[in-house]
């Protein structure tokens, strides 16, 4: 009997699966489609609460395979503990670069050309003229220079800004230019006039955006997160837009969904978006596409892509 498959997307929607695996579908619902234990590869629901995802893994004593449809692989990473040695964690690079890339530009310049200011006006049915500010050159510095922050920058260059900083974990150099290590990030950002947050969320960029961080923004700039809400500390974020001296245009937020009562709802110079950046017409086929390749490769015995890590072994995501 073949080994199951536990996939989001319904199998039989999807062309050009691999024979020789039982695709089963499961997107989080109250009950299981088969016994875990016979699970290989685990497809995890996409869009679902932490603990939805974590809650077949526990059981899953014969995964071999842990596959993410989010770039961040945060969400089941507490789970990992409960899986036996040699399972791969695989994210989902090369699904949500377009959609989150588009989602930062639309958020850049709505900000930056005032479209909130514009929709509350047509509500009162005002016409609210005046000079904006443009994107075009301007410094953009973007933190977490992964494929999706490459794809930012893509998107950026038409835009004529004056200059694209790359910040990551560890510097190196690309066909656009450097990439400066996190150690240079706060030399880096007082020449920015926008900043965008790209990263993945890890120990170390847990609360990167701290009070010193923004302090080191200059006057004007606009923070954009499409990463995690929990890389901003949103007390030292609310304390600089009550100022007015900053901007902020937010897909991400911490927690989610953001309480109605929380303050930066209300917060000036603040644009909210809903967790967004992934989820749009561009996610089924690129996901299909994926889940396509990556299970030809895993029947045929070839090296997965996008493996972040491997449990008992010494890597970190």
């Amino acid at each position: 009997m073949p080994h199951d498959v536990w996939m989001p997307l319904p199998p039989d929607e999807i062309d050009g699966l691999p024979e020789g695996l039982n695709h089963l579908f499961w997107d989080g619902g109250e009950d299981f489609p088969a016994d875990p234990a016979r699970c290989v590869y685990y497809v995890v629901p996409y869009m679902k609460p932490t603990e939805v995802a974590l809650r077949p893994l526990s059981r899953m004593s014969s995964v071999q395979v842990v596959q993410t449809l989010s770039a961040g692989v945060d969400n089941v990473l507490p789970g990992l503990d409960s899986l036996p040695p040699g399972v791969r964690l695989c994210n989902a690079r090369g699904v949500h670069e377009a959609s989150t890339a588009e989602l930062t530009l639309t958020l850049i310049l709505a900000s930056l050309r005032g479209i909130p200011d514009f929709v509350r006006a047509q509500e009162r049915g005002e016409w609210l003229g005046g000079f904006r500010p443009a994107l075009a050159d301007k410094n953009v510095l973007i933190v977490g220079y992964g494929s999706i922050g490459s794809a930012i920058e893509d998107r950026l260059v038409p835009f004529e800004v004056a200059r694209v900083a790359r910040v990551a974990r560890s510097q190196r150099t690309t066909a656009r230019g450097p990439v400066h290590p996190l150690t240079e990030l706060s030399a880096l950002l007082p020449e920015a006039d926008v900043v965008v947050l790209s990263t993945p969320l890890t120990e170390a960029t847990r609360g990167l955006v701290d009070a010193d961080f923004l302090a080191r923004m200059k006057d004007g700039a606009l923070l954009v997160n499409v990463a995690r809400g929990q890389v901003v500390d949103d007390k030292a974020l609310l304390a600089e837009l009550e100022t007015g001296r900053l901007k902020a245009a937010l897909d991400v937020t911490d927690p989610e969904p953001l309480p109605p009562a929380h303050p930066l709802w209300r917060a000036p110079g603040v644009l909210i978006s809903p967790h967004v950046g992934g989820p749009t017409s561009a996610f089924l086929p690129r996901a299909e596409r994926l889940l396509r390749d990556q299970l030809s490769r895993f029947v045929n015995h070839e090296p997965l892509r996008n493996v972040i890590l491997t449990t008992g072994a010494t890597n970190e995501a």
